[in-house]
């Protein structure tokens, strides 16, 4: 990998390291000079930390057809039919790539091992053990350090993309990105003939997530800023099981548990799934999270449990070595005592609208992965379908912008700090991140009223002017530009959900219990 200049231009700036990020870079011809810039490392990513696998019709029981019902069953109306259709059937090949690169996925003789998660209809999920995520980035990663024509700065966060607007033009191009340098406290301008958003989701907008400290929506809140569409942003998906433990912070529990024949318990031992939907444990995840949450606050729990004590130790050890791992540095033997879960935000089915090859509404600027709408997800996105869609439309963007002509260059200016004070804000804006974090949670969580989003809306907006004034007045740092992101996401979240009236897919309100005769998107465009 190139060494670390600042670089007045590049052919393509990504902003992002998760696997939609590295699958572009890698599917770029290595003519072309690429910036990725990463918030902290590229290991803090929700790709790398992902457990379950990536879905593909492999097996011979299996068919396209399958895994686009299943997907359009999960996605509760919202799916969009032919672009289901398109990463279905790309994404055999795409996991062969992946195999190319050297993903070492599990195996069962001669065959890949496939997995079975909630929603799907057959085993059709490719994993490495339950470390899914963190060997194909260890793998892309590695491919990725051999390219010359790769720059990687870790610890450099996006403030903002440089538009025709921000430049005094007419116009919805974009041409690059100013992007601090959180080591040396400096704002760099980065000139880009294409620009891509590959930041992830918005689940640190919420007190409890199983994503990293990194996902706090800033592809989706600079794509906003910049004139771009988005879409769908209600549909936040919370994970059923979440490991409930006061030193066991946004540690996941896969599904894919569930898929080997894992029971969900209250504390009495009763199983309580059946009674929800007859899936039972394998109903898709919005159904799983809700009927944990009807549970909990019905008789007053912390959480519930999940048994996988009836499968033998060997098998539970080779299967799930990191949960079995983990559990047992927090005193909890998986192979004999139940694990204590909770629902958690997990992922955001909604994003910035792009077409079929991740372009936005501004010319040379791309989304890719969880920052984008795809139509894929619709209302709830059926389990190990997001890495997939990571990898299709990585690989479709990478061949647009090949074909594609750069962002004409032009004289961009440097960061003004020039009317710009130094602060210790630090106080304040920790004290604006928790509240956002709790009310967001209490107002905007599993199950939604009206006179909650209300209240919700009513405080984001005290919030809103108040980030302003620090934006406007303080010098800039990392936490002041993830809160500024968080509240606009935030924003954006509830806007949507305030307009959809109706509950479908992971967007539940008790106002609206029941669902409307036709599925639209809900979208949302910005003033210009």
């Amino acid at each position: 990998m190139a060494d670390n200049p600042r670089m007045p231009r590049c052919d393509v700036l990504i902003i992002g390291s998760g696997l939609a990020a590295a699958t572009l870079a890698l599917a770029l011809p290595v003519r072309l000079r690429i910036v990725m810039v990463t918030k902290k490392t590229p290991q803090d990513s929700s790709s790398y930390w992902a457990q379950g696998g990536i879905a593909a019709v492999m097996g011979a029981d299996d068919s396209f057809d399958e895994h686009v019902r299943d997907t359009l069953v999960a996605g509760a109306g919202l799916c969009r039919e032919d672009v289901v259709r398109r990463v279905v059937s790309a994404a055999p090949e795409a996991v062969r790539w992946l195999i190319d690169q050297g993903v070492p996925f599990d195996q069962q003789g001669a065959a890949y091992h496939l997995t079975r998660e909630g929603g799907h209809s057959r085993r059709r999920v490719l994993h490495a053990a339950d470390a899914t995520g963190r060997a194909v980035q260890d793998a892309l990663l590695a491919r990725l350090r051999a390219r010359a024509n790769v720059t990687l700065l870790g610890r450099h966060i996006a403030v903002d993309l440089i538009t025709d607007r921000r430049l005094g033009h007419d116009g919805s191009a974009v041409y690059g990105a100013y992007v601090l340098d959180t080591g040396a406290g400096r704002v760099d301008t980065y000139a880009a003939g294409h620009t891509v958003l590959a930041t992830g989701g918005t689940g640190k907008v919420f007190l409890y997530t199983t994503n990293p400290d990194t996902a706090t929506g800033d592809g989706i809140a600079m794509a906003w800023r910049a004139g771009c569409r988005v879409a769908n942003l209600e549909f936040i998906q919370f994970h059923p099981t979440c490991l409930y433990h006061p030193h066991a912070k946004s540690f996941l529990i896969t599904e894919a548990m569930r898929g080997e024949g894992a029971i969900l318990r209250l504390p009495d031992g009763t199983r309580f799934m059946p009674e929800h939907d007859e899936r039972a444990e394998l109903a898709p995840r919005d159904v799983v999270a809700r009927a944990i949450d009807f549970e909990m606050k019905k008789r007053g729990l912390d959480c519930v449990y999940l048994d996988i004590t009836h499968q033998p130790a060997k098998f539970i050890v080779s299967h799930f070595p990191t949960i079995h791992a983990r559990c047992l540095e927090l005193g909890i033997d998986i192979t004999r005592e139940w694990i204590p879960v909770a629902p958690a935000a997990h992922y955001s089915c909604g994003g910035v609208v792009v077409d079929a090859q991740g372009r936005t509404d501004a010319a040379h600027l791309y989304a890719i992965g969880e920052t984008s709408c795809t139509g894929l997800h619709g209302a709830n996105r059926l389990a190990s379908n997001s890495l997939l869609e990571c990898l299709v439309y990585g690989r479709a963007a990478a061949a647009d912008i090949a074909e594609r002509a750069s962002a004409p260059a032009r004289a961009l200016p440097d960061w003004d700090e020039s009317r710009v004070t130094d602060a210790d804000e630090e106080i304040v804006i920790a004290h604006n991140w928790h509240e956002l974090r709790r009310f967001m949670w209490d107002y905007v969580g599993i199950v939604r009223t009206s006179k909650r989003l209300e209240r919700a809306s009513h405080r984001i907006r005290l919030l809103t002017d108040e980030i302003h004034e620090y934006y406007s007045n303080f010098r800039i740092g990392n936490d002041l530009i993830e809160l500024r992101n968080l509240v606009l996401s935030a924003d954006l979240i509830v806007r949507c959900a305030r307009q959809r009236h109706e509950s479908r897919g992971l967007h539940a309100s008790r106002d609206y219990p029941g669902l409307l005769p036709e599925a639209r998107d809900t979208v949302l465009t910005p003033e210009r």
